[in-house]
């Protein structure tokens, strides 16, 4: 089952990646790694929960390796492995408003005694909810009513109301305030900053929320100011606010949607917010800026469901079940929620339409509200300033239900780039060569072709023949490219996985196939295509566990199990050439101790009262499609 490569050639990759450019696609791109959805105190939520003072500067001070004092406890507080990237993507909705209301008072050039009158009275309650220590509970009610999504957006100019006085004086200091900052910290080749925001629709408590990158500088993004909820809670009014501002200013943009595991259905189904099938002209706009999915993140796991992938043992991982809204309603997974079922259903609407608008590429990053882009297991600081410490973590956070404990220390955006700077990686966001982990610096890499062997893999250049005679992660095969004349023709995944030296060794290599059967149905399978030990499957083709070092007392494990590196070619055993298909990679690691375990302890108890102890922490690769 195992091919032995060297895992130093994978290693390899970053060492040599200043070394020049291929005439086609560069094999000695470099692996980068980064957050895209981090929050500041500029954001009106982590204000509220004890974000006072980790504003951008912070912000990016943390990712790149600096200590900075935490912003509710004061301890200095360091990142164990500095990013390569980051993007402060505030909440574009009342953008660094709530800070100057508490800070110093907006300052309205000239409100009407009713606005000013209004203003002062929502200045009193912020200010006693925040000094009162129930910034909590104030952002709670601003939560949206549980209620049809669809009639909730239709009344968004009612829900949305008039900004506050001084709204857009808030929102001009802040947007430069983070391009400034931004600009500050770039240094091609080192570090990047990327300039983005989050436009946060949430009709009637359905997620849609969009994490918006540009490749802007700070001179650039003085030319718009971001597009909040508040303009419109529809995604194509987005798409279309950034087409018209990319043909005006020339900026790129990608705008990755997060969280669909709460979206009540709705971000990845075939009916539109508006109502009504979707269009190919939808369609279409949804693929050109929506090349990236957010996989996994704080408030959970979006990849399945164990009630969407019955058939998958592995399903079931940081599940999180607690809806953006008040007196949540009980939750239930839906297919539009998760990205394995939104693929499965891209394929669909492709043979119906001729374009798939859920074809994107998976990352994985914090959403922390800390301003530190902490993903790291035993260095987590928690969703908010609030619960950054033990004793907060076993109470209710966000809203009723989830604790610090239920939620997960991930994840990490991984980017094939050809250097570290802004274009670079908007490149690779937008052709999709990019994966996601759940926190550990799990190395991978991913090309399918029809012609890859044992022997390709053995060679020192099969990452150049992996470009040249295939397509990366991210990438589309056709059948006009199989080799003519053969029956046998499938495609061939050639795989290369590494473990992170500070997390655990590698248990298993899945491949995760969906594709669309005569009647234009869609199905999905796993295949466990590599592993470590001397394991056989079972009967029913089970593979056994890799077993469990952690020891729970100690919230400690050993490197006895699993192994440093697991390679592979797989060829799909089960191909149609006249099926539609995707495939993608997931690499699990072995049982790890979970942060709430590690809180725990440090608490005198013999176990967390919420979430799991351990976890198989794991990477998940942008899918590769197959188009008959």
């Amino acid at each position: 089952m195992r091919t032995p490569v060297p895992i130093v050639w994978l290693f390899a990759v970053c060492s040599v990646c200043l070394a020049g450019t291929a005439a086609h696609a560069n094999p000695d791109r470099q692996l980068l790694w980064g957050d895209t959805h981090l929050h500041t105190s500029y954001s009106f939520d982590a204000f509220l929960n004890g974000n006072m003072s980790a504003d951008p500067d912070v912000a990016y001070r943390y990712a790149r390796g600096l200590p900075v004092l935490h912003p509710y406890t004061r301890a200095r507080v360091q990142i164990q492995t500095p990013l390569d990237f980051l993007v402060v993507s505030d909440h574009a909705e009342f953008l660094g408003g709530i800070r100057d209301i508490y800070l110093s008072g907006i300052q309205d050039p000239d409100p009407n005694p009713l606005e000013r009158l209004v203003y002062w009275f929502n200045e009193w309650r912020i200010r006693r909810a925040i000094d009162g220590g129930t910034g909590a509970d104030y952002f709670r009610d601003l939560l949206p009513v549980a209620e049809e999504p669809r009639a909730a957006a239709l009344r968004w100019r009612e829900v949305a109301g008039n900004p506050p006085p001084g709204a857009d004086v808030s929102l001009n200091n802040a947007w430069s305030a983070i391009a400034s900052a931004a600009d500050a910290h770039n240094e091609p080749g080192r570090f990047t900053a990327l300039i983005g925001w989050e436009w946060s629709s949430n009709p009637g408590g359905a997620n849609l929320h969009r994490i918006v990158v540009s490749d802007a500088d700070a001179a650039g993004a003085a030319n718009f100011l971001p597009f909040s909820s508040a303009d419109s809670p529809y995604p194509d009014d987005l798409w279309d606010w950034l087409a018209a501002t990319h043909d005006r200013t020339g900026v790129r943009f990608v705008a990755i949607p997060h969280n669909s595991n709460i979206s009540k259905g709705l971000m990845f189904d075939r009916e539109t917010l508006r109502g009504g099938p979707m269009t190919a002209d939808y369609a279409e706009l949804q693929r050109r800026f929506e090349t990236l999915v957010e996989v996994t993140q704080i408030k959970g796991d979006s990849e399945t469901h164990p009630e969407l992938s019955p058939d998958d043992p592995f399903a079931d991982f940081e599940t999180y079940t607690h809806y953006l809204e008040q007196a949540p309603d009980p939750y239930s997974a839906r297919p539009g929620d998760y990205v394995r079922a939104g693929l499965r259903t891209g394929l669909e609407i492709e043979r119906d339409l001729g374009i798939n608008p859920f074809r994107f590429g998976l990352i994985g990053s914090t959403d922390s509200h800390t301003g530190l882009a902490s993903a790291e297991e035993p260095n987590f600081w928690g969703k908010t300033a609030l619960d950054s410490i033990p004793e907060n973590k076993q109470v209710d956070a966000l809203t009723t239900g989830p604790t610090g404990w239920s939620m997960s220390a991930a994840g990490l955006a991984a980017v094939w780039a050809d250097t570290n700077d802004r274009k670079s990686i908007m490149d690779a966001f937008q052709r999709r060569e990019v994966y996601a982990t759940t926190g550990p610096r799990i190395r991978l890499r991913v090309f399918a072709g029809w012609t890859f062997t044992d022997a390709t893999l053995e060679t020192p250049d099969w990452i150049e023949a992996g470009y040249r005679d295939g397509v990366p992660m991210g990438g589309t095969l056709t059948s006009a490219e199989a080799p003519a004349g053969r029956d046998d023709s499938a495609p061939t995944l050639m795989i290369v996985a590494g473990m992170d030296p500070s997390s655990g060794t590698l248990d298993r290599v899945q491949v995760v196939k969906g594709w669309l059967d005569a009647t234009g149905r869609s199905h999905e399978t796993v295949f466990d295509v590599v592993w470590s030990g001397a394991r056989t499957p079972d009967a029913d083709g089970r593979l056994p566990p890799v077993g469990d070092t952690v020891d729970r007392t100690r919230g400690t494990f050993t490197r006895a199990i699993g192994a440093p590196d697991l390679q592979t070619v797989w060829r799909d055993p089960a191909f149609d050439p006249g099926s539609p298909a995707f495939y993608y990679v997931r690499v699990l690691e072995i049982p790890t101790p979970r942060h709430a375990l590690l809180d725990a302890l440090a608490l005198g108890l013999t176990e967390p009262t919420e979430g799991p102890s351990v976890l198989q922490e794991r990477a998940y690769s942008s899918p590769i499609w197959y188009v008959p």
